[in-house]
Order: C-alpha cells, then structure tokens, then sequence
C-alpha cells in the first residue's frame, strides 16, 4: 500500500485526490498549511509527498528546503503548483524536489510519477535498512541490530535515530529533534533527554565504540569511529 501526504489548500484538489487514489488502494493523509504539513512529514513515514507551492504560513519551497536540509527526510516530493516559469521550476528542484507538475494536471500522470519515485526509492534504500558504522536500523519499524544483537527501539527513539543516521556526520539540533517528535508543542521538562538516554541505553550500552555523541551546546550527531590502527614496527 502506498502511503501518501498531500500538503494542499485548495478542498477542491484534495476531494479529486482522494476520489481518484483511494480506490487504488493508496493510504492518503492531508494537510492544509505548511507547518501542519512539515510536522506530519517528520513524524510518520511515507511513500511519497505532494507538495504544493504556494501554501499558508509556510510556503512549498521553504518546506521543501527544511525537509531535505534541516531533518534529512529523504521521502519523495513532487511539487505541485498553478505557475509554470522555468525558474520556479528549476528553483523546485534545486530545493529538493523529485518531480513538478503544473496544474491543472492528468490524475493518471500524477498516479505514474508516483509509482516511478516509489521504485526508485526502493531500489536506492535497500529493505528499508539505514547503517552506520556496525549499526543497521529499520526506517519502517522500530527495529535495530548491531554487532549481531537485534535491538528493539520505542516509536520515539527510532525517529530519534533514524534523524540522526539520515543527517550523519552533520549534527542535529536539539530544537530540530523536538519539533521531529512534538512540532510546535514540545512538552516541559526534560522529555527530550529521557528519550536520549533510553537510546543511548540500548545503542551504546554494552558496545563499543559508542555512536551518540553530544555537541555540547549544539546538538547530536552520529559519532565517526576512528579506523584501527594498522601500523606494524
């Protein structure tokens, strides 16, 4: 089943959208405003993300850049948009996106350009299975392995983790990972840093060397093992 977010104002659109898709069998969820849609994009996984340009509060562009430049979300977007200038266009792209129409558009195109970006991504992640170093994790399940240990992980910890994994070596901010896991309403006190430290007791504990490494002030990053050494007297 093909799971897809539309990030859409126009009810119009989106009532096409969901009378042509859910027939097919696709999983469809909307959002209406872009930081409505920015949460929703960073705390579920999808397929694929119809995203339109001009959008309130957040416009496509911007979102488009946030997703792919502060969170590392890697999830297919095709841009949507009423406006044809070539330098929207090529602007779209360079911002991230995958694929652009130009409304009004076929819903049978729009239904191969999503089928297309699915077996691309397929073929590019494979089984779902994102490593680092001797870290494998699952992006569609909480799930882990490392050193042959599987490693069950909270719905939480797992978006935690695949965020980091996605963004490595770069460090991620520690407001990046509260608006990934809460958007706009991060809870009081030190949920966030429970959270860690669960992940960490099931990441590192035990294994060496330990992957989650604190930039004190910053963020957290995925720790880079130095290679051993190989010299010889």
């Amino acid at each position: 089943m093909t799971r897809l977010l539309i990030i859409e104002d126009n009810p119009e659109l989106l009532a096409n959208l969901y009378d042509f898709f859910e027939p097919l069998g696709y999983l469809l969820s909307e959002a209406r405003d872009g930081p409505t849609g920015l949460s929703m994009a960073l705390q579920q996984d999808y397929d694929v993300i119809l995203l339109d340009l001009m959008l309130p509060r957040l416009d496509g562009l911007t979102l488009c850049r946030k997703l792919r430049q502060e969170f590392q979300i890697a999830t297919p977007i095709i841009m949507l948009t009423a406006r044809d200038p070539i330098d929207d266009r090529v602007e779209g792209l360079a911002q991230g996106a995958d694929d652009y129409l130009v409304k009004p558009f076929s819903l049978k195109e729009l239904d191969a350009r999503i089928q297309a970006l699915v077996r691309r991504a397929q073929g590019r992640q494979v089984q779902g299975v994102l490593s680092w170093h001797d870290l494998q994790v699952d992006s569609r399940v909480p799930q882990a392995w490392r050193q042959g240990q599987t490693i069950a992980l909270t719905p939480t910890t797992h978006k935690i983790l695949l965020s980091l994994i996605r963004a490595a070596p770069a460090v991620v901010k520690k407001q990046q990972l509260e608006y990934l896991l809460w958007g706009d309403a991060p809870p009081e006190g030190g949920a966030l840093r429970t959270h860690l430290h669960d992940l960490r007791q099931h990441i590192d504990k035990g294994f060496t060397p330990p992957l989650i490494e604190t930039v004190h002030g910053v963020g957290l990053r995925m720790h880079t093992p130095e290679p051993p050494n190989t010299a010889t007297r």
